[in-house]
């Protein structure tokens, strides 16, 4: 029996329209939410994803600017752009395209974002107070993943989750979200061992390893849930995911597809992040 289809490109499409409300409110105080991507250098997929970024920004009624550097800019430009950037009031998100160049120190750069304005979640404050269980802003990822297994009905709590890939952006923030709804994690990484073993217990596999169709039938549980975070251009031109998609979804209970599975959520929650931060940046007197 084929598996069913998380399809996050519907859900996002509500995420989104949730948030209209909340925007008209705000454009009744005379603010509208606005977010600055910041893209740095010349890679295709970066364009793509930015682009994406400010198509929904549009659709959902929040103010986009791209501020573009080239790929040989020196450090000291990219944190000057984001000095401005932290100072602008009209701006209540800031989001540094990743990754950058190999001049560039990236945790420095995302050192530099006001946590106020870091609707990516990646400053150290706002995973910080992630690991407190007191979460700012929950990068996109992370919270478009609990946000669709929230939607489908799938029982995260007891269940056993096996997340591949242990990234800042990924892996660790994920596997907290699923420790605070009482999931029992385990994370792998490229020197686990018995990788397929562990992968067949879970009941929530999630795939974020980088390396496209990674995840083959036979590390899956009959039934479990299958999370694909990865997102690949085949060969053949397709795009393809970590998850070998066809064989798996026989297997599986659930499963997302890539396209039109975690991505569109990730860029949902980040404008619901854009949104909240202009709500909180309103409602603090001006200095």
């Amino acid at each position: 029996m084929a598996a069913k289809i998380l399809d996050g490109k519907s859900l996002a499409a509500e995420v989104r329209g949730s948030l209209k409300s909340a925007v008209a409110s705000l454009a009744d105080r005379g603010a509208r939410p606005g977010l600055a991507a910041i893209l740095v250098g010349e890679d295709p997929a970066s364009r793509i994803y930015v682009r994406n970024k400010a198509r929904a920004c549009e659709e959902a009624g929040v103010r986009s600017e791209i501020h573009e550097l080239p790929q040989g800019a020196p450090e000291r430009s990219l944190l000057e752009r984001i000095a401005a950037l932290n100072a602008d009031r009209a701006v209540h998100g800031i989001l540094v395209q990743l990754p950058l160049p190999r001049q560039i120190d990236a945790q420095r750069v995302l050192a530099a974002v006001s946590p106020a304005k870091d609707v990516d979640g990646f400053h150290a404050q706002n995973l910080g107070a992630l690991l407190q269980g007191s979460p700012g802003f929950v990068p996109g990822t992370p919270a478009g993943v609990m946000r669709l297994l929230d939607h489908a009905g799938v029982r995260v709590a007891g269940a056993r989750a096996v997340i591949l890939g242990r990234s800042t952006i990924v892996g660790k923030p994920l596997a907290l979200l699923l420790l605070q709804n009482d999931a029992t994690v385990t994370i792998c990484h490229s020197r686990t061992r018995e990788l397929a073993s562990l992968a067949r217990e879970a009941d929530i596999l999630v795939a974020a390893t980088g390396r496209p169709k990674l995840v083959t039938a036979n590390m899956v549980k009959p039934g479990a849930c299958v999370v694909d975070i990865g997102i690949h251009r085949a060969p053949d031109g397709r795009i393809v995911g970590d998850v070998d998609f066809g064989p798996v979804s026989e297997v599986a209970g659930s499963i997302t597809p890539v396209p039109g599975g975690v991505g569109p959520m990730t860029i949902a929650m980040l404008i619901a992040n854009t949104v909240r931060a202009a709500e909180l940046s309103n409602a603090q007197p001006a200095a």
